[in-house]
């Protein structure tokens, strides 16, 4: 490991990803153990949620979240304690605390992403949403990527790499800041617009001010994250990086349970209505829900409930791979107006 007290190497835990903490500041390396602990807790706890809550292992929800935990969060937070606290050789403290962050903060994109294709139909505007993050990682990933180990290395341009990377952090945090602000906005935005679609306005109310609140806290803890990036606080930042980003997951479980309760409860409401109504066409395109075949590559899963009638389905209806517990819900959605009609009307002839 690099010697904090090398003259072309790091100087301190706050010199950027080339610093270490050891013993040397007990109230620094309290609170940096706290939250790497919080993050891990965290991680451990939504691991055992989601593989007790989701009846099928598969779809870009389910992959995304699980792999931001097990790949990002938990790697994330165990490289920084090897690098802070351990004589453990730079290069494989950096290598897994950079892997973690790769996983976690794209993680986490894809997370909201694949959450936003539940309520928004628009494929133009989600493509470009998918373009938005992969394009991020090739803009912020790779040259801080590229910065942490030029600023572990033992060489004389090693403060140079220090300097860049100490820059670099500041826009990749601001540069995701803003991107998981958009992705978040967009999916506030068609869930107002799917909420005013639906009867009971009171209780649709509630449920969307609850998921304004959710999001909003995310937000906050964002920009708390910005504030000591700004202040040069690093190893505060960095290891509260990784316990801001375990708790977004488990309160994008909490969104993803919101917006279910509401789709069943509107299931629930308007299942005796005839096809053609607005509250029979919630749960279909009619909402501007998109199809989940299983062609789609957003595919959530397969199940075999029904919503509308209690007949068979067939190839032209497939389910969401919805958690259960607490946020069970199957939920059906139509591949196309006509061609749900043509169903309907063969079984309506069948009888």
């Amino acid at each position: 490991m690099v010697d904090a007290d090398d003259a072309a190497g790091p100087k301190g835990p706050l010199d950027g990803i080339s610093g270490s903490i050891g013993s040397q500041y007990t109230l620094l390396s309290m609170v940096v153990i706290l939250f790497l602990s919080f993050s891990l807790y965290n991680a451990v706890e939504l691991i055992v949620m989601v593989l007790l809550s989701f009846k099928r292992f598969r779809g870009l929800y389910f992959w995304s979240l699980l792999l931001s935990v097990v790949l990002g969060v938990i790697p994330y937070s165990v490289g920084f304690l090897l690098k802070f606290f351990t004589d453990t050789n730079v290069w494989i403290s950096v290598t897994i605390l950079t892997i973690g962050w790769w996983v976690m903060v794209t993680g986490q994109s894809l997370v909201l992403y694949s959450r936003l294709h539940l309520v928004l139909r628009d494929q133009r505007r989600l493509t470009h949403v998918l373009y938005m993050i992969f394009t991020s990682i090739i803009i912020f990933h790779l040259p801080t990527s590229i910065l942490t180990y030029g600023s572990n290395a033992h060489s004389t341009t090693a403060s140079r790499f220090i300097d860049g990377y100490n820059i670099m952090e500041k826009i990749q945090l601001t540069g995701f800041t803003i991107q998981e602000a958009i992705i978040s906005g967009l999916y506030l935005y068609e869930t107002a617009r799917l909420l005013r679609l639906a009867n009971n306005p009171q209780s649709h109310r509630r449920i969307q001010i609850q998921l304004i609140g959710i999001n909003v806290l995310i937000i906050f803890m964002d920009l708390v994250l910005l504030g000591f990036e700004y202040a040069s606080e690093y190893a505060v930042q960095t290891t509260l990086k990784g316990a801001v980003y375990s708790l977004k997951l488990k309160l994008e479980f909490a969104v993803l349970g919101k917006l279910v309760d509401f789709i069943r409860t509107n299931r629930d409401n308007s299942s005796a209505m005839p096809m053609g109504s607005s509250a029979g066409r919630y749960a279909g395109q009619g909402a501007g829900l998109p199809s989940t075949r299983a062609d789609d590559p957003h595919f959530y899963g397969q199940s075999t409930a029904t919503v509308m009638r209690p007949e068979p389905t067939n190839s032209s209806q497939e389910h969401l791979n919805i958690p259960s517990g607490i946020i069970l819900a199957k939920t059906e959605f139509s591949t196309s107006i006509d061609k749900r009609d043509d169903v309907m009307l063969r079984l309506d002839d069948s009888d």
